[in-house]
């Protein structure tokens, strides 16, 4: 039987806090450090491999993290997830963003539907209509088919979609199977949609507009914007627009779109790239042959999830040392840091994913914690980042648990040998010197040439960013993140601290205001 409990009541939290600290800068040194690069990995879908030797951890340490999981239920918390139980307390709701890319255990039916079943049909319905799209079977008002997708969405609807698309953007230019440029408008800023509208040709774009509840303000703001430029350019909106959204929204059965795929209320925003809401533009961008090995990659990564042998669970080692970092040696963040400029938007996506779902102070029944929750996730890619906050990172005050990522071979197949190596050789080269420079440090009597060292880090290397690898990453990544609200006894589900703001932002705009509220809309001229 599953239990509920708070992270501080658990016995191997306590043995933990006991446990004796790893000296990570004499641990990494010499034949020791080698040795443990080769001990601690452990093998990922897709080739990749999560490699946690520059973790300030031991055998003993693992031992217990080991026992943190078994005691904390994670394997059976993970099963009830995937079989329909109501884990989204908060809303009340299944979570279910795993069966939009394959059936772990049992059939879920909800709302007496076979949610599976359900996910795949929508799949279907958009490869159908993209291949039609791709063939000119459906074209814009003069019969000329169409060469751009635009993405109208806000939060999960556009920060993973729109990182995904930029990591395989690439990938597709080298293999033949870019279909249609994408581009995305996400900010209410008008700036935003304008300079997208400013650059794209408008009557040879068909426009995606995500919105679970047809009622998002700033995405329906941003449509009409959409439909103004597009009316102004002698063109009907309606057959340049198509909707995902959920069955029961205004927008589902409107005439104002092309068509309409549906998502529920049952995958969150930030857990919706592998659902309709990345489906579409991805599918119409590289083609749903592309979408698919894509979903087949997180797919095979949730299997591996399911493992119950810690040390053969890349997503829950990853989660439990997280928690170690952050609980026991009281680290507040976590960079991540993908060498691989594809990946230049994956920190952001992972910044709404980690910290929307594990920034509660409360736990599961709405009752105080009494420990530190999920860090502050952010980061850039490499080199550009040793450019600009690694500064903090080698010789700051705080330490900062640093997730590399990086890739044996670049997407394009192209590069240049120059001063005896290639580009891509100076990248790895760089990943590598700094995994051991955070850990090893280097000592000078310079105190201001002084590394402490002692700085952990981790690292998922794959040959190459495919589709398949990409879709492994993400799922690794939304699985960790699954298994520490778990372990601290959370709603990774909701996200209600993102309604005040939207509350009062419409008091704002109706003139209901006073205090603080009135001054501050009468200094921006509201």
């Amino acid at each position: 039987m599953v239990t509920w409990n708070n992270l501080d009541t658990l016995a191997s939290y306590k043995e933990l806090q006991e446990a004796g600290k790893v000296q990570l800068a004499e641990a990494m040194s010499g034949e020791n450090g080698a040795e443990r690069v080769k001990k601690y990995s452990v093998p990922m879908a897709e080739g990749l491999v999560y490699n946690y030797g520059a973790k300030q951890v031991d055998d003993n340490i693992l031992d217990i993290l080991a026992k943190l999981a078994e005691e904390a239920q994670l394997t059976e918390k993970y099963e009830a997830l995937y079989n329909g139980e109501m884990i989204n307390t908060g809303e009340k709701r299944l979570v279910l963003h795993q069966l939009t890319r394959g059936q772990l255990g049992e059939a879920v039916v909800a709302d007496g539907v076979d949610k599976r079943a359900f996910y795949v049909e929508q799949q279907t319905k958009i490869a159908e209509f993209a291949n039609k799209v791709h063939a000119g079977e459906i074209t814009n008002a003069a019969g000329e088919k169409f060469t751009t997708v635009v993405q109208i969405g806000i939060g999960g609807s556009d920060l993973g979609p729109r990182a995904i698309y930029i990591a395989l953007e690439n990938w597709a230019k080298a293999n033949n199977t870019l279909k249609m440029k994408a581009e995305f408008i996400s900010n209410v800023d008008p700036d935003d949609a304008s300079g997208v509208l400013s650059k794209v040709d408008v009557a040879h774009s068909i426009f995606v507009l995500v919105s679970k509840s047809g009622t998002t303000l700033e995405t329906l703001t941003n449509e009409s914007f959409v439909k103004d430029a597009l009316k102004k350019a002698g063109l009907d909106p309606s057959k340049h627009m198509i909707a995902v959204t959920s069955e029961t929204s205004p927008l589902a059965q409107s005439d104002d779109y092309l068509a309409a795929f549906f998502m529920d209320d049952y995958i969150g925003g930030r857990y919706s790239s592998t659902s309709a809401v990345g489906g579409a533009v991805l599918s119409l961008a590289f083609g749903p042959e592309v979408f698919a090995q894509f979903l087949a990659g997180a797919a095979e990564e949730d299997k591996l999830a399911t493992e119950k042998d810690l040390l053969k669970n890349p997503a829950m080692l990853d989660a439990v040392i997280g928690v170690y970092e952050r609980n026991v040696l009281g680290y507040l963040d976590t960079a991540v840091l993908p060498y691989s400029q594809a990946l230049s938007r994956f920190p952001a996506h992972l910044q709404q994913l980690d910290m929307e779902s594990n920034g509660k102070s409360v736990n599961r029944f709405g009752e105080p914690v009494n420990y530190q929750t999920g860090p502050v996730i952010f980061g850039e890619p490499g080199t550009n980042g040793q450019h600009s906050f690694y500064q903090l990172l080698h010789q700051g005050t705080d330490i900062v648990p640093l997730q590399f990522v990086g890739f044996k071979n670049n997407q394009m197949d192209q590069d240049v040998v120059i001063q005896g190596s290639t580009s891509q050789q100076k990248l790895c080269a760089n990943v590598a010197a700094q995994i051991v420079a955070f850990a090893c440090g280097k000592d000078d009597e310079n105190r201001n040439k002084k590394f402490e060292g002692g700085r952990p880090s981790s690292i998922i290397i794959g040959e190459k960013l495919t589709p398949g690898a990409l879709g492994a990453l993400l799922s690794h990544f939304e699985n960790k993140v699954m298994f520490q609200g778990f372990v601290w006894n959370l709603n990774s589900f909701d996200q209600e601290g993102v309604q005040l703001g939207k509350v009062l932002a419409k008091r704002v705009l109706a003139h209901e205001t006073d205090g603080a509220l009135k001054v501050y809309s009468d200094l921006l001229n509201i």
